[in-house]
């Protein structure tokens, strides 16, 4: 009785951490999305600070990262005053343990010297992804990945529709069920990363072909009466990176539970092959699939 009475103990306490996990991460997820509504299309500059935002604050740049609140602020103050007629316009967003994956289109008339481009009124309409890290209710890591050519181009970056093509053509595959052509696509040293807090993320990050075979495709497959991949949107994006927005529609085999849910896959290629794989999925609803 008293091995029962504690598991039901037990039991109750990870539904209630779950469910405060979970409360605190739709916190952060509104808290997020009226911040950068605010930031961006009311101008209100002003709310990067210590309220919203982790004082030691890192945006991932290439060559170099923009770390601190200051110099975070000062980098978002060039680029709003370098548009006008502003329309900033979040498509999906969604959480993931500590990271919040934010899909957005932004809009605007090129006005300023942006980053050294030079006025030209030329209407930008850029689409990306941005993947944040939160810490104690608070924004501390942002990566901006952007898909437009014209753009890219003005900022000097090289864009790469083939990877595009290449990405896409692994995704028919997948669908038709023809792994090995998936498996072909992969550089002999790719790596290959899970989620976090994903159930088949306790090997990462799988290297090579074989092991995301064995260790990821395999397993889903064990796992699930079907796993199928819809609503794919491909971004060409600068460094060689393709991001695909998508969603998992499944059944899980064990528990009978179907489920539909968000996910983002951020592939980079090098001479026509996958050198590495990062998977952003809402994994609370994966793992609610897995508890009958």
């Amino acid at each position: 009785m008293k091995a029962i009475k504690l598991f039901i103990i037990t039991i109750s306490i990870g539904l209630s951490t779950m469910y405060s996990f979970s409360q605190n991460l739709q916190k952060d997820i509104k808290m997020y999305t009226q911040v950068w509504d605010d930031i961006v299309n009311k101008g209100e500059i002003d709310k990067i600070n210590s309220t919203y935002f982790d004082t030691n604050i890192i945006v991932i740049q290439s060559p170099e990262n923009i770390v601190g609140i200051d110099n975070f602020k000062a980098y978002y103050q060039n680029f709003i005053t370098g548009f006008s007629n502003v329309e900033f316009t979040i498509i999906d967003v969604f959480g993931q343990g500590d990271k919040i994956v934010k899909h957005w289109n932004f809009k605007g008339t090129h006005t300023g010297d942006f980053f050294g481009i030079p006025a030209s009124n030329q209407t930008v309409d850029i689409q990306g992804v941005t993947i944040a890290k939160m810490k104690n209710g608070k924004i501390a890591q942002e990566q901006d990945f952007m898909d437009n050519s014209v753009f890219m181009q003005q900022l000097g970056l090289v864009s790469h529709p083939e990877n595009v093509s290449i990405v896409n053509g692994l995704y028919d595959a997948f669908a038709k069920g023809d792994i090995p052509t998936v498996l072909a696509g992969m550089d002999a040293k790719i790596e290959w990363n899970e989620a976090e807090s994903n159930s088949l993320a306790d090997n990462n990050p799988y290297v090579g072909p074989d092991a995301v075979l064995n260790g990821v495709f395999v397993r889903l497959g064990a796992n699930h009466e079907y796993f199928k991949l819809a609503d794919i949107e491909l971004h060409d994006m600068s460094n060689n990176k393709v991001l695909a927005t998508l969603r998992y529609d499944a059944k899980n085999k064990e528990t009978g539970i179907v489920y539909n849910a968000q996910a983002a896959h951020l592939w980079t290629l090098k001479d026509g092959k996958v050198i590495a794989f990062q998977q952003y999925v809402d994994t609370k609803k994966l793992a609610d699939s897995e508890t009958d």
